[in-house]
C-alpha cells in the first residue's frame, strides 16, 4: 500500500482526548499532515443530544473537509451517534471510532466486561447494535465515568475515585476493560495499573490507524 500522495489527514474530538489518537496516527505515518481540530468551549459533549452534537460538529468538519483528505472523528460520542448523519453531508472520506466490543467478547474468558463510556455513547442506537451484535452472551457492566473527560480537561485527576471504579468492575467478575471514549486513553496506564492481573484494557487507536490506511489506500 502507498499513502504518500495522501498528506492531509484531519482528527476531530471534543476536546484533549482526540490528541492521543493524532499522535498514534502521526508515529505511524510520519509522512502524513495531521491536522487536529477540537471543541474545547463546547465540553463535555458526553452529556449532549445527537442533535445538540450536530449543530456543534457539522460546521466544524464542513471546514476541516476543505483542506484535508480524510477525517478520523477522535470522539466515541460524535461517532456513535452522528457518523451515518455527517458521512452524507461532509465530502471527505471520515473514520469513525467506537467501544471495541467485539475484541472485548472475543477475549473474555469470564463472560463479563466493562465499558468505559460518556453517557450520551452508551446511550446511542449504534453501541446497542454492537451490543447486539456481538455480546450478546456477555455480561457487560457500565460504570458511571461522566466525569471522567471532565476531570482529564482540567488535569485534576482523581485516581482513588477511578480506583474504586476500575476495583468494582473487577470485582464483578469483568476481565476486560473497553475505554470507549478517547479522553480515557490519557488515563489508561492508571486503569491499567488499578486492573493489573485481574483485567485487560483495551483502546481503539490500533485499529483506528489501521481503517484509516485502508481508506487512505482507496483514495490513492
Amino acid at each position: 500500500m502507498s499513502t504518500q500522495y495522501i498528506q492531509n489527514i484531519g482528527v476531530f474530538d471534543s476536546g484533549v482526548g482526540g490528541e492521543s489518537v493524532a499522535s498514534a496516527i502521526k508515529q505511524k505515518l510520519p509522512e502524513s499532515n495531521v491536522v487536529y481540530v477540537s471543541d474545547s468551549k463546547n465540553i463535555p459533549y458526553g452529556t449532549k443530544s445527537p442533535d445538540e452534537l450536530y449543530e456543534l460538529v457539522e460546521p466544524i468538519l464542513q471546514k476541516l473537509a476543505k483542506h484535508v483528505d480524510v477525517i478520523v472523528i477522535a470522539c466515541n460520542t460524535v461517532s456513535t451517534t452522528l457518523a451515518p448523519r455527517l458521512r452524507k453531508t461532509i465530502k471527505v472520506p471520515i473514520v469513525a471510532i467506537e467501544p471495541m466490543v467485539k475484541p472485548a467478547a472475543e477475549m473474555t474468558s469470564s463472560g463479563v466486561v466493562a465499558v468505559c463510556a460518556t453517557p450520551t455513547t452508551l446511550a446511542s442506537k449504534r453501541y446497542q447494535e454492537l451490543k447486539d451484535i456481538y455480546v450478546s452472551d456477555v455480561l457487560v457492566i457500565e460504570p458511571d465515568c461522566s466525569d471522567w473527560a471532565a476531570m482529564i480537561e482540567s488535569k485534576k485527576i482523581d485516581r482513588e475515585k477511578i480506583a474504586r471504579q476500575v476495583n468494582d468492575v473487577c470485582e464483578n467478575d469483568a476481565d476486560v476493560i473497553v475505554l470507549g471514549c478517547t479522553h480515557y486513553h490519557w488515563i489508561e496506564e492508571i486503569i491499567k495499573e488499578e486492573a493489573a492481573g485481574r483485567a485487560q484494557v483495551l483502546q481503539p487507536e490500533q485499529a483506528v490507524i489501521k481503517q484509516l490506511e485502508r481508506v487512505l489506500s482507496q483514495t490513492v
